[in-house]
């Protein structure tokens, strides 16, 4: 079973995970980037310099697994290399979002790691979250960067410039963009009081973990 949204649904998802990207201040101007894959050589994608919050379904992309144009009239981002080779590293992944949320930007910029046993949330649906070096944008070094974290984290942040998540389902993909901004908040907002966090234990975060089955988490 292939497991592929349908080409209306798809659309209708992008259209309204970029409003929320938007709305919720994780992508300005015409900043971020979506994609679902909707077949085993298709990729439905946001194109470039159109903001997400004021798309529409004629603007969207549809491209092969090598980023050539399979339909549409816009150019698709240029940061669609990254989508692709999440998409080749791990064929279950449905969709990927990028975009740059403040809190998650902010901690690559002071390079606070998020893997700090805080939130018990973010333990069962994130895990820890690699920040990445800094790469020209656009370019192929980021992709190389992400390629050896897909099949065993569920996102990254990318140093200078923001985050990167995928799921099995689009609003998996985006939950986890949200999960991980919220995740990034605590952690910059304890750092002052770094010592005297609270963290969970090695037997709590075990119990935590094993509950990603049920959730449908993979990883």
């Amino acid at each position: 079973m292939n497991n592929y949204m349908n080409i209306k649904d798809a659309k209708k998802a992008i259209l309204d995970i970029g409003r929320r990207m938007y709305e919720k201040q994780f992508a300005a101007a015409n900043d971020g980037n979506i994609s679902i894959r909707i077949s085993d050589n298709e990729i439905l994608a946001t194109p470039s310099g159109v903001s997400k919050g004021f798309m529409k379904k004629k603007m969207l992309v549809i491209t092969d697994l090598d980023g050539n144009v399979i339909e549409g009239d816009l150019k698709p981002s240029s940061e669609l290399k990254m989508h692709l080779r999440v998409y080749k590293e791990d064929p279950l992944i449905r969709c990927v979002c990028h975009a740059h949320p403040p809190y998650c930007t902010a901690a690559s910029i002071t390079e606070e790691k998020l893997d700090a046993p805080i939130l018990a949330e973010a333990v069962i649906s994130l895990g820890d979250v690699p920040i990445l070096p800094y790469a020209e944008l656009g370019s192929f070094q980021i992709p190389d960067m992400i390629a050896p974290y897909v099949t065993t984290h569920n996102g990254v942040i990318l140093s200078n410039h923001g985050a990167v998540t995928w799921a099995d389902d689009p609003y998996g993909a985006f939950y986890r963009l949200e999960s991980m901004e919220f995740y990034a908040k605590i952690c910059l907002m304890t750092k002052p009081y770094a010592d005297e966090r609270k963290l969970l234990t090695d037997e709590q975060i075990k119990a935590l973990i094993s509950m990603r089955q049920k959730f449908g988490i993979r990883r």
